[in-house]
């Protein structure tokens, strides 16, 4: 073998080193909505791809609504168990209790879903939600399934609206710390180690207020 291609297998074999398994979820240039599908579950939130700046973004305007977007996506997260995201809301919902069932409404929110499948009590939602009135990092039962659905408040009361902020969660160690660690690496894996879904939704249906949101790119990374 020359030298010149062991240089070039060596220069390779560093490249791909550091090569990114980046798997995005949502790329708004490029995106149309109807790689995505719509769940309505009272009314309907509006969402329109729109230029904001200098780029493309996902603009959701809420008027006593409640419906998302959602793409179904296999997701190994020991491979890739970050998820990042940006995201910015033009306003928040005063005076509700995000806790209870008539206060259930957020200016944004990105979730992950593991599909129980036939078994629906095994299916597991966990949102990572901007909270109007809850501190940043609280986390709680959602009021309308609180074994299938958690809530963690990635912005929180003291967030400061109209700016633009990016986010990164381990969705791998969020699951488990708040469906339960299973005792074993193992156990874990088999509960947690894939995602079925991603979803994003604006909502105000139970609080009956408005709200307006942007979604950046979203994808998922190792690290």
């Amino acid at each position: 073998m020359s030298i010149s291609m062991r240089v070039s297998i060596l220069l390779f074999l560093c490249f791909s080193a550091f090569v990114r398994a980046d798997v995005y979820i949502a790329q708004f240039n490029t995106e149309k909505l109807s790689d995505w599908e719509s769940k309505s579950f009272v009314g309907e939130t509006q969402y329109q791809i729109v230029d904001k700046g200098s780029q493309k973004v996902l603009k959701a305007t809420s008027n006593n609504s409640a419906s998302g977007l959602a793409k179904k996506v296999t997701i190994d997260l020991l491979k890739t168990p970050y998820l990042n995201w940006t995201w910015q809301i033009d306003n928040k919902l005063p005076g509700i209790d995000e806790k209870s069932k008539s206060g259930d409404d957020y200016a944004a929110r990105i979730y992950v879903v593991i599909d129980g499948g036939w078994r629906i009590w095994q299916t597991k939602a966990l949102n990572y939600v901007w909270s109007s009135n809850l501190a940043k990092a609280s986390f709680w039962d959602n009021a309308f399934a609180p074994n299938n659905a958690k809530m963690l408040a990635i912005q929180g009361q003291d967030a400061k609206e109209q700016q633009w902020v990016a986010e990164k969660q381990n969705v791998y160690l969020d699951l488990i710390a708040r469906f339960g660690d299973k005792g074993s690496a193992s156990d874990n894996q088999k509960a947690y180690r894939f995602i079925d879904a991603v979803a994003i939704m604006t909502d105000t249906d139970n609080s009956q207020l408005q709200a307006m949101a942007y979604y950046g790119d979203i994808y998922f990374s190792e690290e």
